[in-house]
């Protein structure tokens, strides 16, 4: 290899995507300090994307299974919202295509705001079906969370087209006369779940900066609903909205202002 410059070397190693690259291991030999701490910076990015696409395929293996069975269409469902003291629970259902790719889903929890934001809509156009599902607060009050957490899942996969063989769903029954893995902590294991819990807390996220509009006191912005210091404060100084869930300890304690 032609003696490059530093800058060219840092070019050079921009473009490569494997550690095995034989320029990778040419360059090895160039004593320059430079050059070193530069093969070190990509040796260092292409572990991680490495690492990051192995969880990947790791994340496909309960999918991968389904597939191998015959059944066609798996689903991962997931939600939102079962915690928060004011707007709606929301599920997401997903089919996911058997070419899927996007390396950086994963468990909405692990990802930033942006990230989320970025992959929704991707996830979306890559996926074979997504539905949503979403119980209000009056729903919520009425069935209670656990119960509306599983009427929006219902709703979510049944707006799925097709309806898919198999349903993994992050620890919960779903009322639909579907086979049914359920996984603890299945947004981190199954891929299909992974982009269900991003479509859903997307989809959610969305509706209560809507309703911040309404609102804007509560900071929902900020807290999705949750009970932060500053959502109490302002539920201290002014009671609880239309859209909170008056069967919440916290809310109740404020309701009678």
């Amino acid at each position: 290899m032609t003696k490059l410059t530093i800058k060219d070397v840092k070019q050079l190693l921009s473009q490569m995507s494997d550690l095995t690259d034989p320029r990778l291991i040419e360059l090895k030999a160039d004593p320059r300090k430079g050059v070193q701490l530069a093969i070190q910076s990509t040796e260092n990015r292409l572990q991680k994307q490495a690492r990051a696409l192995d969880e990947f395929e790791q994340r496909f293996k309960y999918e991968r299974s389904f597939w191998h069975q015959g059944l066609q269409y798996v689903a991962g469902v997931d939600e939102v919202g079962r915690g928060p003291l004011a707007g709606p629970v929301v599920a997401a259902a997903v089919i996911l295509p058997h070419d899927f790719d996007l390396v950086s889903v994963n468990d909405s929890k692990q990802l930033t705001p942006t990230q989320r934001a970025e992959l929704a809509p991707l996830i979306s156009a890559e996926a074979l079906s997504v539905g949503i599902g979403s119980v209000d607060n009056h729903g919520i009050d009425e069935l209670n969370i656990y119960q509306a957490t599983r009427v929006a899942m219902k709703q979510a996969v049944e707006s799925l087209t097709p309806q898919p063989d198999e349903i993994i769903v992050d620890a919960m029954q779903i009322p639909v006369p579907i086979r049914q893995t359920r996984l603890i902590k299945g947004d981190a294991k199954s891929i299909s779940v992974s982009a269900a819990s991003i479509v859903a807390k997307v989809y959610r996220d969305h509706l209560m900066d809507e309703y911040a509009k309404q609102y804007p006191e509560y900071d929902f912005p900020h807290n999705a609903g949750y009970g932060t210091a500053k959502h109490l404060a302002a539920l201290k100084e002014l009671g609880p909205t239309p859209i909170h869930r008056m069967s919440f300890a916290p809310v109740k304690k404020f309701s009678q202002k």
